[in-house]
């Protein structure tokens, strides 16, 4: 897990939803009505909250370079597409994509965050930590922006030491 800062404007939402499963202990904090509640989810959301975090956390890890299956994006893409948004105009002219609804449901609050992130360019900087037992969601903030893990002092150190053992062994 990490312990950086969060995900830059709305990829913080993002970020927040794909992490709210430990893949590791398996706790999913959406089993929790504060884990609900810090992303405005009811209980029978929860199931379509999850389908999305892992279709997230998939786009995530192709943001990191993992291949995904042939049917993530699919499924990601089907899922944004029943997310109501409208384009609006502000007094300076400044165009953006926001929710139709308000409150605005979480598909839809995703769907504008990566909309914004794509165009502000930071979209493919949010990926998932290459440690099968993390998947932890990270902002890469690095110049290059070829982070591989959330924690160069957990999950980079571990993927090292086995990459050192098995040179070793």
């Amino acid at each position: 897990m990490s312990e950086k800062e969060p995900a830059p404007g709305a990829l913080a939402l993002i970020e927040a939803l794909v992490n709210t499963l430990d893949v590791e202990t398996g706790a999913d904090t959406l089993d929790t009505a504060d884990g609900r509640a810090a992303l405005g989810l009811t209980e029978p959301e929860v199931p379509d909250a999850r389908e999305l975090r892992e279709a997230l956390r998939t786009a995530c890890l192709a943001h990191a370079g993992h291949r995904s299956p042939d049917d993530a994006a699919a499924t990601l893409d089907r899922l944004l597409a029943g997310a109501p948004l409208r384009v609006t105009v502000d007094a300076a002219g400044a165009a953006a994509l926001r929710p139709v609804a308000e409150p605005a449901g979480l598909t839809a609050r995703v769907a504008s965050a990566i909309a914004t992130a794509a165009a502000e360019g930071t979209w493919s900087r949010l990926k998932a930590c290459e440690a099968e037992d993390c998947r932890w969601a990270y902002y890469d903030r690095s110049p290059a922006g070829r982070r591989r893990w959330c924690s160069m002092s957990v999950c980079g150190a571990r993927a090292k030491m086995r990459t050192y053992r098995a040179k070793r062994g």
